[in-house]
């Protein structure tokens, strides 16, 4: 399915941070990344099923890629350094149970 990149990231990290149980301030920064997602599909002018892609983006992408994603999209927002710690020490964590 054809999409841009940015789309993708921003989607995907929408995802990895809605892991994030550990983050108390969890639901309050899902809505305004669910509201820079919307500002930008509503700029973007491309003419796509977004809803279906991100479906796809949601079941077929890695954890570890959606919460790389994430620190890319907190990048972009200027989000919580908490955040883009607690999410850095789970990729972490991935990277090592995959190595053993």
């Amino acid at each position: 399915m054809k999409y841009d990149d940015n789309f993708k990231y921003m989607v995907g990290g929408y995802f990895g941070i809605k892991t994030m149980d550990e983050y108390q301030s969890k639901l309050y920064f899902l809505k305004e990344a669910e509201e820079y997602i919307k500002r930008y599909v509503e700029v973007s002018g491309q003419d796509l099923d977004y809803k279906k892609i991100a479906k796809e983006i949601e079941n077929n992408e890695s954890l570890k890629e959606k919460l790389q994603d994430s620190l890319m999209l907190l990048n972009d927002m200027k989000g919580p350094i908490e955040l883009v710690i607690l999410i850095k020490r789970k990729i972490k964590e991935i990277k090592y149970n995959e190595s053993h």
